[in-house]
């Protein structure tokens, strides 16, 4: 997959060239390419933005050197705006934009962009929570960490995604490694039982009791599903519909 970056900020994106990305670039399975929205500015002191028309705090990132960015480079793919006025980035969007040959992220500055910019790009507005950062760097890494998970070959197995916290429909069960015992606080004795009908149970009761505690509205969403549940999966659900 070939995913486009258009930034005035290119080095804020080599944290994401480390660990899983990193990996995935590597083995070709991720190409990405950082292009720098100054260097097409046809500003001789390399300016992309300028005042606002119709006043107001703070500079607005202009048209021309956006647009040339892009068509100059020739990218192509659904171009995405992040923006704290879009549409919440879901498990399901990340989905959807994972299973394209290519996209391209704009990521905003200052006080935003020009507007004809969007319209003339056909950007696609995307959100990662109702607050403001001070660009859409951030925001851009988080998009390619989450799509990259539901690409073949970036994670070690399909299975990881599809069981992983949240896209399971319910938050993650606690996780536990050595030392058995640390400052008097135990391994769950379950979990040392060797029984992995027993584990698998108590990991989907304790994801349950999560959700309930701290997503009400997720742990409604999961209850609507068609659950198929033995016996003792519906006595544990019961506990919790209450």
């Amino acid at each position: 997959m070939k995913i486009n970056i258009l930034t005035i900020f290119p080095e804020m994106f080599e944290p994401i060239k480390a660990s899983m990305i990193g990996r995935a670039i590597q083995n070709e399975i991720l190409d990405i390419q950082i292009v720098d929205i100054r260097e097409y500015t046809e500003d001789k002191h390399k300016r992309v933005d300028d005042t606002s028309y119709g006043g107001g705090v703070g500079m607005v990132m202009q048209v021309q050197p956006i647009l040339d960015a892009y068509k100059k480079n020739e990218f192509g793919g659904e171009v995405l705006y992040m923006s704290p006025r879009g549409e919440l980035l879901s498990g399901d969007i990340a989905a959807d934009l994972a299973s394209r040959s290519e996209i391209t992220i704009l990521c905003g500055h200052y006080e935003g962009i020009d507007e004809r910019a969007l319209e003339l790009l056909n950007a696609r507005e995307v959100s990662i929570g109702d607050y403001v950062l001070t660009g859409g760097e951030l925001p851009a890494m988080v998009l390619i960490d989450t799509l990259a998970r539901f690409i073949d070959g970036v994670l070690a197995s399909e299975e990881s995604v599809i069981d992983e916290s949240i896209y399971s429909g319910l938050l993650e069960y606690p996780h536990y490694s050595k030392p058995r015992e640390y400052e008097g606080l135990n391994v769950p004795e379950v979990l040392l039982s060797g029984d992995h009908q027993e584990i698998d149970l108590w990991r989907w009761e304790q994801s349950l009791k999560l959700t309930k505690e701290r997503r009400p509205d997720l742990f409604e969403k999961y209850l609507d599903r068609e659950l198929k549940l033995s016996k003792r999966e519906k006595s544990i659900l019961d506990k919790y519909r209450i």
